[in-house]
């Protein structure tokens, strides 16, 4: 087991509350003076550099915020709902990061995997409508303005082989994605359904990035820390069908 990938990803959202509490000692005094008052441009001001944020860290920024703001500012128009909890801005539409961004937020510890990450590495021809990813806690879905959120569960020791991605498109932002090696790990744990040569052309890798660019040293050590021996016979076959 490596607990040292578990605790990135913990330190990564211990990270956001970190930064709104430094944010809120450097926060004008003259707001903090009419802190009961806060308008919503005030609000957008502060939390706008977070990407999307919690209500716990709204209490933490402002003990005394009335969050009855927080559902009339959406049925304005003003504010996004992302599941229970979590809010981010209406102008983040427009940021082809932000879904894989705000996987990770919503629901945490997580990572972006399945075919949402193979997708992502042009391993395979479709695109993906929903983000799929893995996490520790329960198999959960949820949907919003910026689509369908998939969370599958693993052990809390198969939560490894994924990297920290910069966004391009905003700074500050890091998204945790798996590595091409344990994407494809993850879907033929999570699918029984690929099982044998035929089944594993069914998924119709790109052939060029599986005889270049696929690591196949790392592929074989990853599937050692699974520990499955009926994935181990489900890799033998891809490897049967693209290598």
């Amino acid at each position: 087991m490596h607990p040292s990938s578990l605790e990135k990803m913990w330190r990564s959202t211990l990270l956001d509350y970190y930064h709104c509490f430094i944010s809120i000692m450097h926060y004008n005094y003259h707001i903090m003076e009419t802190k009961t008052n806060i308008s919503y441009l005030e609000f957008r001001d502060f939390f706008i550099s977070f990407g999307c944020f919690s209500i716990h860290q709204v209490k933490i920024w402002n003990a005394d915020f009335n969050r009855n703001n927080l559902g009339r500012w959406e049925k304005q128009g003003k504010l996004i709902r992302l599941r229970q909890g979590y809010y981010t801005f209406p102008s983040l539409l427009k940021n082809g990061d932000a879904p894989y961004y705000l996987a990770n937020k919503i629901y945490a510890p997580s990572y972006i995997s399945l075919e949402s990450a193979l997708s992502f590495h042009g391993m395979i021809p479709e695109g993906v409508i929903q983000i799929m990813s893995i996490t520790t806690r329960k198999t959960k879905k949820f949907h919003n303005a910026f689509g369908d959120f998939t969370y599958q569960t693993e052990k809390p020791e198969l939560l490894f082989g994924y990297t920290i991605e910069q966004s391009t498109r905003s700074n500050g932002w890091s998204i945790l994605l798996a590595t091409p090696e344990k994407a494809l790990l993850d879907l033929l744990y999570l699918r029984p359904q690929y099982n044998s040569l035929g089944d594993m052309q069914q998924l119709r890798l790109d052939v060029d990035f599986m005889n270049q660019e696929l690591n196949t040293d790392r592929l074989d050590e990853y599937v050692t820390r699974f520990g499955s021996k009926i994935l181990e016979q489900r890799v033998s076959c891809l490897k049967g069908a693209y290598l």
